[in-house]
């Protein structure tokens, strides 16, 4: 089932390009996980249809409570990072457990909105394409083979960073983190929708492309994931209580612009498209 948040309320695509506009006391995805399940969309009346094209989306969780960013979690960015470590001189060995860092839910933005390019860090902007996992029930230090219950869908993620800043974390500056890079307003969009759980399967395998202006930067399928979502959740809950609402983006693959040496600019158009997902679409601005 692919449902949707947009400016009209919860929406169900119960056929092709086509929005049922739902009957439900909730505005969003958000506030709907947060007090029941997604079993009441699939029963909830039909109050209006439109064409999806002539309806605004949101994000399908406009303000997740938290935002967990799983880093080098495909083994092509691995070899990726490592690749230029080595042109360096410096050696790192992968990680032997996730590696994740915190974002806020105030740095979601929906589908068609604007990256703004921020004046404190404008210049190494970078885009990285990424499945995204909604949760859909509370996960506090949960086995793995109970961790896929937490799951009500997936989605997509952008997971913009400001590379400088990242940089100036990764060397020694005490002073910023990596979750500084990631976390500047509008650095997170997600969307274009939700589709639940029961459409997956584990280990996921589902193909995944990133396009800036039309060429194309990434190109991966999720069966190169280091960790599959089940154990992302088990580790990360082990940590913090992952809540109804919070949203576990599941990392990378190759290609993002850093190593390239190709940053986002004004007037950029990033397209994240996953398999049985959709096309997550974004434009740039000057901040």
């Amino acid at each position: 089932m692919r449902i949707y948040s947009t400016v009209r309320g919860i929406a169900r695509e119960d056929s092709v390009g086509e929005l049922s506009l739902l009957d439900l006391p909730y505005t969003d995805l958000g506030q709907l996980l947060r007090h029941t399940d997604l079993d009441v969309v699939a029963s909830a009346v039909v109050r209006e249809r439109a064409p999806l094209s002539e309806v605004k989306l949101l994000a399908p969780i406009p303000r997740p409570g938290k935002v967990p960013i799983i880093g080098l979690n495909y083994h092509s960015h691995t070899e990726e990072v490592l690749e230029w470590l080595a042109k360096l001189g410096r050696e790192m060995s992968p990680p032997t457990e996730p590696n994740y860092h915190l974002t806020p839910g105030s740095a979601v933005i929906g589908p068609d909105a604007e990256i703004v390019l921020p004046s404190v860090a404008p210049s190494q902007v970078d885009y990285e394409g990424e499945v995204a996992v909604i949760i859909g029930k509370q996960a506090q230090r949960v086995d793995e083979s109970q961790a896929w219950d937490c799951v009500a869908g997936l989605s997509i993620l952008n997971d913009v960073s400001a590379r400088d800043i990242q940089l100036r974390a990764m060397t020694g500056d005490v002073t910023v983190s990596v979750g500084h890079a990631k976390s500047l307003d509008t650095f997170k969009p997600l969307g274009p929708c939700l589709v639940t759980a029961d459409e997956f399967s584990e280990p996921l395998d589902l193909g995944l492309q990133t396009r800036v202006n039309g060429e194309l930067r990434q190109d991966a399928r999720t069966n190169d994931f280091v960790y599959q979502v089940s154990e992302l959740i088990a580790y990360v809950s082990q940590f913090m209580t992952l809540e109804p609402g919070d949203v576990l983006s599941t990392g990378s693959p190759r290609g993002v612009g850093f190593y390239l040496g190709s940053f986002l600019s004004p007037g950029d158009q990033i397209e994240i498209t996953v398999e049985g997902i959709g096309t997550l679409r974004n434009t740039v601005r000057a901040g």
